[in-house]
């Protein structure tokens, strides 16, 4: 057997056994973006029960114009999840994600329109710059009386997802973020790119914190105390991850669960957020906001192209480094392997794959990916719960 056919056999024992593991349980994942998105994707050919919670603290975009225009919460995160989920085929995925160009679209012609009105461009007959999916969203809220819940079900049928999503809250709500020199940032959209109007050293963020306060849904606390795993990320910290802890219920739901909790830690750290983190600051963060520690946490193992290195450096963003001797201190399992997936050659994202087949290894499992690359899990003493 070649070593390539070697890699590849112990990749789908690893696989088979994820498998044989997560068979039948209740799933939850917490987060929003694209983190959560990879995780979905691939975990909706598991046969098990999932809900995907998503974030509701989005305040940019598409999501932000629906906001301002008709009172109704950002469907943002929503819309991507059930993307992530759907098994209605490509074109209704690409149509959920279709986003309208700003100003040089045409309004399509309706009967009893003068030439002048048909010419109007996209973002005066007002969809530049939208989201289908989030439109779609919107448009079936509507139709449910304003009822978002209800919208989301109509939305799952439409494109036959393989399991539900909720979101984390019912109320409007802002995130904002306290900095060490005493500035308040309000808005997840200005939290989240900071790092990007500022390039250079910045304050970093002392804590989080909603404004006004909000209470979870009902049904997602619900899906939470039933689980049989949670999975929190991965995904930003400040603006995908601790913003689901921080709503009225959430965290207290995770603690009472009795579910395995897995927290899956970032490629990359973020400017303006997680500047100079390594993972072990990670998981002390997810603990803080939490009230207690995680069971298991995933590890990419650090490798990472050198061009790829030098790039995110450019924006200072530098791979997160897995310290796993300090982690092991806090939670009973780590699991280290080699996670990263490189998209259009130059986007560090987690390879679905992989990241799922970590998330669900069984305790026994003595390796997780080819031997090669000296992957392990690696089981700490038991910590105790903070």
């Amino acid at each position: 057997m070649t070593e390539q056919a070697g890699d590849w056999a112990r990749e789908r024992e690893q696989d088979d056994a994820a498998w044989r593991h997560v068979a039948d349980k209740r799933v939850v994942t917490i987060g929003g973006g694209t983190g959560s998105f990879t995780v979905l994707s691939r975990l909706k050919r598991y046969p098990c029960q999932i809900t995907a919670i998503v974030t509701m603290s989005d305040s940019g975009g598409s999501s932000r114009r629906l906001m301002d225009e008709f009172g109704q919460l950002p469907v943002g995160d929503l819309r991507q999840a059930l993307v992530a989920l759907s098994r209605k085929g490509a074109l209704w995925r690409e149509a959920f994600t279709f986003r309208f160009r700003e100003g040089n679209g045409r309004a399509t012609a309706v009967e009893g329109e003068t030439g002048a009105e048909m010419e109007a461009p996209a973002a005066q007959a007002g969809v530049g710059g939208h989201a289908l999916g989030n439109l779609i969203l919107s448009a079936l809220q509507e139709i449910n009386e304003g009822d978002l819940l209800w919208g989301i079900r109509d939305a799952q049928e439409l494109l036959d997802t393989a399991g539900q999503v909720l979101p984390i809250t019912l109320e409007h709500t802002s995130l904002c973020a306290e900095l060490e020199d005493g500035q308040i940032i309000r808005g997840e959209s200005d939290i989240d790119t900071r790092g990007e109007r500022e390039p250079g050293p910045l304050s970093p963020v002392r804590r989080v914190y909603l404004e006004p306060s909000a209470p979870a849904c009902a049904e997602a606390l619900r899906a939470i105390r039933r689980a049989d795993v949670i999975v929190l990320g991965p995904g930003d910290l400040y603006t995908s991850i601790l913003p689901n802890l921080l709503v009225e219920g959430v965290a207290e739901a995770i603690r009472a669960s009795e579910a395995q909790k897995v927290y899956v830690c970032n490629l990359m750290t973020k400017h303006g957020e997680t500047d100079g983190y390594h993972a072990s600051d990670f998981v002390r963060r997810i603990h803080e906001y939490l009230g207690e520690r995680v069971d298991r946490v995933i590890l990419h193992d650090g490798s990472l192209p050198e061009h790829l290195v030098d790039d995110y450096a450019a924006k200072a963003q530098q791979p997160v480094e897995a310290d796993v001797s300090t982690i092991q201190q806090l939670v009973p399992e780590v699991v280290v392997a080699p996670l990263l997936a490189v998209h259009g050659e130059t986007l560090v994202r987690h390879d679905a794959a992989r990241l799922v087949s970590a998330i669900f290894a069984p305790h026994h499992l003595d390796a997780l990916t080819p031997a090669r690359h000296a992957d392990q899990v690696m089981a700490g003493a038991r910590a105790p719960r903070i």
